[in-house]
């Protein structure tokens, strides 16, 4: 039998099927019967194989009694009632008659324990080792019941002192909370913008802030005509005759100082570099 998928083989030659109104006496001890049968014959014989699909559909009603428990969690439940029917295959092979157990408080934990995996394994958003994920189920309840018993929310101290846990653990605990789900970058965030929109980007001007902090010494260093030409010329925007006409000298000399001053700078950049 498959281990993601339960199938069962209903050919005439497979145990018959009793109706669901069978009591509960009269089905436990047929369980006990083919578990008996079970034990005796070989594993891998057509025989083995169909009585063990046979008791698994017969505990099947146990596995969706223990996967409701756990729907309306964001899980479709198709999915709990499989992962719980691993554990209930695996129970079936595992189960020893002659222990006088019965086979469904035998099998519970098994079945609990695999839905439980599912939501460990699969729908955590981010992943987080598994015994932090534990740590945060402890923390979450010791929260709910404290918050019941005394009226507020529970302090760290508190909860650390009702989970026997250091308070630097609860807190990671109740940071991996928010691991637990994500919202969608396409989530609505106001009119007509979605999360994504809110998120921060590299700023292109953060060049601009190193170049001018590294030419700020160079700068200072210029006499006043030629810092007043680079204001004129990269700041105001002027052309070259415009300064001209500005500072009362030739477009040629403006010209001239402008080559000499960016080359100057470059070369103090090239040298501090």
């Amino acid at each position: 039998m498959s281990a993601a998928t339960v199938a069962f083989d209903h050919s005439p030659t497979s145990p018959p099927i009793q109706p669901a109104a069978e009591p509960p006496n009269d089905r436990r001890e047929r369980a006990r019967q083919l578990f008996g049968v079970l034990a005796a014959l070989p594993a891998g014989c057509p025989e083995h194989h169909r009585t063990r699909e046979h008791l698994v559909e017969m505990h099947l009603p146990l596995v969706r009694f223990f996967a409701r428990r756990y729907a309306g969690r964001g899980e479709p439940f198709d999915d709990l009632l499989q992962a719980g029917a691993l554990g209930l295959v695996k129970a079936v092979d595992r189960f020893d008659p002659d222990r006088g157990l019965e086979f469904s408080t035998y099998a519970a934990p098994t079945i609990l324990g695999e839905i439980r995996r599912h939501f460990r394994d699969r729908t955590w958003a981010v992943h987080v080792h598994r015994g932090l994920q534990e740590l945060t189920g402890h923390v979450t309840r010791a929260a709910t019941e404290l918050s019941q018993e005394l009226g507020r929310a529970p302090s760290v101290a508190e909860l650390a002192t009702r989970v026997g846990q250091p308070q630097e653990r609860i807190l990671e605990a109740l940071d991996c909370a928010a691991a637990y789900t994500a919202d969608s970058l396409e989530a609505p965030n106001g009119e007509d913008r979605t999360l994504g929109d809110t998120l921060g980007a590299d700023d292109p001007a953060l060049i601009d802030v190193e170049l001018h902090e590294s030419l700020a010494p160079a700068l200072s260093k210029l006499p006043d005509r030629e810092r007043r030409i680079l204001q004129l010329r990269f700041y105001g925007n002027m052309t070259q005759s415009q300064i001209a006409a500005q500072l009362g000298i030739s477009q040629m000399h403006v010209s001239r100082l402008l080559a000499r001053t960016l080359n100057r700078l470059r070369n103090e950049l090239l040298t501090d570099g």
